[in-house]
This record gives C-alpha cells, structure tokens and sequence, in this order.
C-alpha cells in the first residue's frame, strides 16, 4: 500500500497535468476561433479538404463543441482530485479522450499545411501523453 506522501505526490502530478491540459486546450480553442473569424484562410486547415466557409463553420462548430466537452470532463476530474474522489466514469471518459487525440494525432500527419502538420500533431500527442496519469 501506498504510503500517504507517495498519494498526494501523485495527486499533485495528476493536478500539474490537467492544468497543462486546460493551457493546451484553452490554446486550441483560440486557435479554432482565430479560423472561424477568417484570420487563417480556411483551405489551410483541416488537411486543406474544406471547400466553403460554411463547410469551416460546421467543422469548427463541431471542434469548439469537443474542445468545450472535453474541458469539462477536465475540469470535473480537477475537481474530484482537490476532494479526494475517484469516478471510473470520468477516468474512461478520458482515455476515451485519450484516444481521439491518438487518432486525430495521425490524422494531422496527412495534412497539407506544415503549420498544421507540425503544430497540430504535437499538441495532440502531447494532450494523449498528458492524459494518461489520470
């Protein structure tokens, strides 16, 4: 068994993790809104396949949605920490988290703009690596 020095060391390193995810996050929301108010054309996005500005507002509307739900299935885990409660309900929620942004890490290897492939699949890769210690 775990003595209780060892517990709140973990404690801590979980909470220093989510607020690295809540910067990351709060970035990648930024940055999907920087793209709905036009200030990088849309055609250098999402692997260059959109072709409408109505198209980039149904993608971004959908990514802002994840963005928003998945901070708050972070922040709900920030606070069940400061308490001292476990839920295996929001640790599955967040390894199925883990895996989108596996998935959307490979999917930015495709991508046409080198802005998006460099940036986008570290961010990415390192909200999976981030998510883990949960």
């Amino acid at each position: 068994m775990k003595n209780k020095f060892d517990q709140n060391l973990q404690v801590r390193k979980k909470i220093t993790a989510l607020r690295i995810a809540f910067t990351l996050l709060t970035m990648l929301l930024t940055y999907h809104l920087v793209i709905i108010a036009e200030l990088i054309p849309f055609d250098k996005v999402w692997a260059g396949q959109l072709q409408s500005s109505e198209e980039m507002l149904v993608f971004e509307a959908f990514s802002i949605f994840m963005v928003v739900g998945i901070l708050a299935v972070f922040f709900a885990k920030y606070r069940q920490l400061l308490k001292g409660i476990y839920n295996r309900g929001t640790n599955i929620f967040i390894w199925v988290i883990a895996a989108f942004f596996a998935l959307n890490s490979l999917g930015n290897l495709f991508a046409e703009s080198k802005v998006e492939l460099v940036f986008g699949t570290s961010l990415t890769l390192t909200l999976v690596a981030d998510a883990q210690p949960f």
